[in-house]
């Protein structure tokens, strides 16, 4: 028995009627929050290169979709091995320049053909773009929505066009905050930052984990802030803006001056 087949057989058992009340008790919505915790940990565990938490983390998530194909299976709906084989079977037709004849050799042609086969493989008549998961987070599912635009042909062709975007809505913005209507400003902040997306997208570069870059700047600066007012005995909450302002330069100044 393998190691896998060995995990699988552990979570029927777990899952059985003199199994664990707990594990009893989950379905497929009830796993959500888990996946997606145990997902973030593992993004975690690569961006800290962490390997030894990263295959600890990976063993959870694997856990978690062994658990969802468990449920699924217990209504005859499908099994670990169709799970296993549909993935398998997608690849090699997804792959033609390796398991059979294409062209594609470098990695922009081998997703121009990704996108190919997914389209011809669409028998329902939806739409291109219906693929896209609703369930990503904001600034992920922007991005991936205009990449995928983008190879079927739909995309700006001169970075400048991108800059100029962003500044035309950062002045509807201005404009929207002015009329002080505030679903003009919500719509026009909301075109904004998808312009912002883009223009990331065109340098290359995922929205996503830029902000996650700057908020954790923002946090550390914060702390620094923080720990320089109580080192004066004082509070958040406690200090005026202009007090908060002169250490938060001064703590951007080192940071700069660092780096």
């Amino acid at each position: 028995m393998t190691g896998f087949e060995k995990l699988c057989e552990i979570v029927a058992r777990l899952r059985a009627p003199d199994g664990c009340p707990w594990d009893r008790e989950q379905t497929h919505e009830s796993l959500l929050p888990g996946l997606l915790e145990e997902a973030y940990e593992v993004v975690g565990a690569v961006r800290g290169h962490d390997t030894a938490n990263l295959r600890e983390e990976l063993g959870d998530l694997l856990l978690l979709v062994v658990m969802q194909a468990q449920i699924a299976s217990e209504s005859y709906h499908f099994q670990i091995e169709d799970v296993i084989a549909e993935v398998a079977g997608k690849l090699v037709t997804r792959h033609p320049h390796v398991f059979a004849k294409s062209n594609a050799r470098d990695t922009g042609a081998v997703v121009k053909q990704w996108e190919e086969i997914k389209r011809k493989g669409n028998k329902t008549g939806a739409n291109y773009l219906d693929t896209l998961p609703t369930a990503l987070p904001a600034l992920m599912r922007a991005q991936k929505g205009q990449a995928k635009a983008s190879r079927v042909g739909f995309d700006w062709t001169d970075p400048a066009d991108v800059i100029a975007k962003v500044e035309e809505e950062m002045r509807e913005t201005k404009e929207a905050v002015a009329s002080k209507n505030s679903a003009v400003i919500a719509d026009e902040i909301g075109d904004l930052l998808f312009a912002v997306v883009n223009l990331a997208r065109k340098n290359k570069l995922n929205a996503e984990l830029l902000l996650q870059a700057a908020t954790n700047k923002f946090v550390r600066r914060f702390n620094q802030l923080e720990n320089e007012l109580k080192a004066q005995r004082k509070e958040l909450g406690e200090v005026d803006r202009a007090e908060m302002d002169a250490i938060w330069n001064s703590v951007k100044v080192d940071a700069n001056s660092r780096d």
